[in-house]
């Protein structure tokens, strides 16, 4: 019995064991099979992220935005929304009376206001009446057509002669000095030089304003009549950006770190021949500052640096004091003297991503956000803040509640849109605050735009001191287009002026060539 006893009792702990060993088994086959699945989740979720960017519309407009990532190809058209109708529905008519309201058509192409008119005339070769044969007498005319001329530009060779002149009375008495005396020509914007004010503005103009590269400029100087290469052009930009335009960037910067909120941003760049030796291939950045229109004139300055990183940031805007509006980079973060205002149009593109019913509804929270914000941007600022506190802050609070509830885990697109805007509470919360700052910082990717275009075009800049260069003519040209003043007319004036004045030693000069002052508003207006 007692034999029998100990047989059982090894063959109980043998199962035992061995149920032990199984449940081991399944528990690892089940967090193996949870991890299958989370990576078919994540590998599903990928797929269609994929096929929504490579299919789907580009716009960030909610009505476009489907569980499939497709827009439909009738969505435009109404008569595909309607349900079809039955034979019984279809017998009945019903009129609708339609008042539409009478536009006049304008033109998509026009004449401006300071074009000058050339008139043509055309008479009869035959004045004389077939009839009687006496002259005729003319009763009316008729405009049949009006068509653009277009008169190619002229390159002048222009001569500056100083003239010397001498007193012959005082010349010929020994007892009296002789008087000489010299016309004084106007100094050039480069010393030794060819190019006057207004073919390097029309340098600058075009590279900087119209995104034209200084090779392909080489061709159309040529075919004026001026024979140079990139090289020389390149050289004449740096020289007016570092001579004459640097003076007046040096004090537009010193106005716009007075002000209390700035928008900053920041794109890649390349610069071929960099100092802290890394390969050309490695990516530049320019950053973009732009202060906000409900604090004067609108200033816009660039900043090329070969780093991305908070120390590049903190030179830029050294001694700032207020508010950055900017994405969720993490540079944007422990400056002294700033805090930093996150942009709600990132956190919408972060839920669109998410495309789902919750991804929807975080769109939807956002938009109602800025459906406000439309509706209150002619307001001052304490009005903006006043109906901020009273619509727009119940929805922020309502918004973060729900995400903070939401059992948003893993890491597809919902997750990480969760994590951001939580993660950013604080800072996406100080708009409600402030009149001055706005919801997004789609105001420094606009301003920052131009340098995305202009880098398809001229691709790189060879050195540190061309790239700064573009900075300096990429603010000024941001900066008067912004005020209404016309580029060109402002380089001229700039590269007139400037060179003739004592702008080191009286800086106070330089305050009548901004592009907000008097003077190049009353002479470079557009």
């Amino acid at each position: 019995m007692e034999n029998a006893s100990m047989n059982n009792e090894r063959i109980i702990q043998l199962l035992e064991t061995q149920l032990a060993h199984s449940n081991r088994q399944n528990e690892e086959l089940t967090q193996k099979l949870d991890q299958s699945f989370k990576q078919i989740e994540a590998l599903t979720e990928q797929v269609r992220q994929l096929t929504k960017a490579l299919y789907g519309s580009k716009s960030e407009k909610s009505k476009y935005q489907v569980p499939d990532g497709q827009g439909s190809l009738f969505e435009d058209d109404p008569s595909f929304n309607e349900s079809e109708q039955t034979e019984e529905k279809s017998t009945e008519t019903i009129s609708y009376t339609v008042n539409r309201k009478k536009t006049n058509k304008k033109r998509n192409d026009s004449f401006g206001e300071h074009i000058e008119i050339e008139e043509v005339h055309y008479h009869p070769n035959d004045s004389s009446c077939d009839c009687c044969h006496e002259p005729m007498v003319e009763f009316s005319s008729v405009l049949v057509r009006e068509e653009a001329k277009f008169i190619p530009a002229t390159l002048k060779r222009v001569q500056y002669f100083e003239h010397v002149y001498e007193c012959r009375l005082c010349k010929n008495d020994s007892l009296k000095k002789s008087q000489i005396k010299r016309g004084q020509a106007p100094k050039g914007a480069i010393q030794r030089s060819i190019a006057g004010p207004t073919v390097l503005a029309k340098l600058i103009y075009d590279k900087f304003a119209q995104y034209l590269p200084l090779y392909r400029q080489v061709n159309e100087w040529s075919r004026h009549g001026l024979l140079t290469n990139d090289k020389n052009l390149s050289n004449w930009v740096i020289r007016v950006a570092t001579d004459w335009l640097q003076p007046v960037y040096e004090l537009m910067k010193k106005r716009l770190i007075a002000k209390s909120v700035l928008h900053i941003d920041e794109t890649f760049a390349q610069i071929l021949k960099r100092s802290d030796g890394r390969p050309a291939q490695s990516n530049a950045y320019n950053w973009v500052a732009r202060s906000v229109q409900s604090e004067g004139p609108v200033i816009i300055l660039f900043k090329s640096a070969l780093s991305r990183g908070r120390a590049t940031l903190e030179d830029f805007i050294q001694g700032f004091k207020g508010t950055v509006i900017c994405d969720g980079y993490s540079a944007y973060n422990h400056l002294p003297d700033v805090q930093f205002a996150n942009c709600w149009a990132h956190v919408r593109r972060y839920w669109l991503k998410a495309d789902s019913n919750n991804g929807r509804k975080g769109v939807q929270y956002c938009d109602q956000l800025f459906h406000i914000e439309r509706k209150i941007k002619h307001l001052s600022p304490e009005e903006r803040v006043k109906i901020r506190q009273q619509e727009s802050k119940p929805i922020v609070d309502e918004f973060f509640e729900w995400v903070d509830r939401s059992p948003f885990f893993g890491k597809n697109a919902l997750a990480k849109a969760a994590d951001y805007t939580l993660n950013r509470k604080v800072a996406l919360k100080r708009f409600l605050d402030n009149g001055y700052i706005a919801i997004d910082n789609n105001a420094a990717e606009n301003a920052i735009r131009p340098n995305v275009i202009g880098r398809k075009n001229w691709l790189f800049s060879v050195s540190e001191a061309g790239a700064h260069s573009n900075a300096i003519c990429l603010s000024l040209a941001e900066t008067a287009k912004a005020n209404g003043i016309d580029f060109y007319q402002y380089l001229v004036k700039l590269m007139t002026d400037l060179p003739n004045l004592p702008f080191q030693q009286q800086p106070e000069i330089l305050e009548r060539y901004l592009p907000w002052s008097e003077d190049i508003q009353a002479t470079c207006r557009k």
